[in-house]
């Protein structure tokens, strides 16, 4: 019986897929639930497994564009399991012998190759090498069996040899092409409606992380040991958004036709790095959540992400949007808004700047942060208030408590 397995529907308003990478090789035999196929659909890499066991048969290439419902390959059914293949074993010893032989004869082939391959620079020539950056792999020795000497270093050098390019270019003129996943396509017309549909603007702040370092240092090893999991700087940025949240909603909105929508709850989307892009997964009610959840969330979602595993569930949705450039070395940056949100907040990499404290100098680990919103639900006064109270419970951790109030606020029922 010839069983046609048809692409299932991966979510709402998706109409078709794209092959990402074919698993299995046409006429193989496969299990019932194995995973035959990876499929791009314009939100999230799914898994395609077999609807049943038999000989595959491929109707479809990898990078075809298939309409959901549309058939992909066909399953035999009827097909017998082929027996397993026994390999025969060498004896060790007639196995060792044979290893000696080969090695032999190569020795044999290439008495000076491996000579030449060594490329034992001068000591003239290894100190030019040092102060120029320049390694051995990079130089084509004219000395004997290949040695690299003064003369081949002065050669490249004086030929315009760049000792910073390490990366392998050739000095080519050729091209590549390649066609770009769905994932990707949706998310370049993504981008682009955002620029062309919001009133986007950017407002920055700067924040002192030296209350959440000293914090963290002094309980990282303990956090871990109760809760099983590392005390990072995100959880505490997602805690003091979703209560800097709570005092400016409108910063939690969006809009739908000429409706303005805003929740009693948030929805972090935590923006992560995932081999097919960046992926913005979703912490349900994050307002509720302590900093060890949070922190377990996340670590969960980013292993997802990074093994290809997220779903589109728990893609779908969320009302605001934190991204962390500063992994990569950001100093500072413009985030671009995660479409229907209407705001998103861009962390970036901590650096050691001198700050006037007091009448006095101190060097402090200093943060930009950046909020992009939409300024035609979001005022700038807004805006300015948010990003303020999220450097306040920064700098001040105790205040993520008390909906954003000091413990002396909360006493006086100010």
């Amino acid at each position: 019986m010839l069983l046609e397995m048809k692409v299932p529907s991966p979510g709402e308003s998706i109409t078709e897929v794209e092959i990402a990478q074919w698993l299995v090789k046409d006429g193989d035999y496969v299990e019932k639930n194995q995973v035959i196929a990876e499929v791009d659909s314009d939100k999230a890499t799914l898994d395609l497994p077999a609807e049943d066991s038999g000989t595959i048969t491929l109707k479809a290439k990898e990078g075809d564009s298939v309409g959901v419902g549309k058939v992909v390959c066909l399953i035999d059914t009827s097909a017998a399991k082929p027996a397993k293949v026994e390999v025969a074993q060498e004896k060790p010893a007639e196995a060792k012998e044979e290893v000696k032989e080969v090695v032999k004869e190569a020795a044999k082939e290439v008495p000076s190759a491996a000579s030449k391959e060594i490329k034992h620079p001068s000591p003239a020539a290894q100190k030019m090498m040092a102060e120029n950056g320049i390694s051995a792999s990079q130089i084509s020795g004219t000395g004997k069996d290949g040695r690299i000497t003064k003369g081949d270093i002065l050669a490249v050098l004086s030929a315009g040899f760049d000792a910073g390019d390490v990366s392998g270019w050739a000095g080519s003129r050729n091209e590549h092409r390649k066609k770009m996943s769905s994932l990707r396509r949706k998310l370049a017309e993504r981008l682009v409606a955002v620029k062309n549909e919001t009133a986007m603007l950017t407002t920055f702040n700067e924040v002192n992380m030296k209350p959440i370092m000293d914090l963290r240092k002094k309980y990282k090893e303990k956090f871990g040991e109760v809760h099983g999991v590392g005390l990072g700087f995100m959880s505490f940025f997602t805690k003091a958004c979703t209560e800097a949240l709570g005092q400016f909603p409108a910063v939690n909105g969006q809009i739908d036709g000429e409706e303005l929508i805003t929740f009693d709850y948030v929805d972090m989307g935590i923006a992560v790095s995932g081999p097919k892009g960046l992926m913005v997964p979703i912490l349900r009610n994050a307002e509720m959540m302590s900093l060890a959840t949070i922190e377990s969330a996340i670590k969960e979602l980013a292993v997802k992400a990074r093994d290809g595993k997220l779903s589109i569930e728990e893609m779908t949705g969320g009302t605001f949007t934190i991204t962390n450039g500063g992994v990569f070395g950001s100093m500072m940056s413009t985030p671009i808004l995660n479409p229907p949100q209407s705001a998103i907040l861009g962390m970036h990499n901590i650096v050691e700047r001198p700050m006037a404290v007091n009448g006095k100098v101190e060097i402090l680990p200093m943060m930009y942060l950046a909020l992009s919103y939409d300024h035609r639900i979001i005022d700038g006064k807004e805006s300015v208030g948010f990003l303020v109270a999220v450097k306040e419970m920064l700098e001040n951790p105790v205040k993520m408590l008390f909906g954003g109030r000091s413990a002396e606020e909360i006493l006086l029922g100010l």
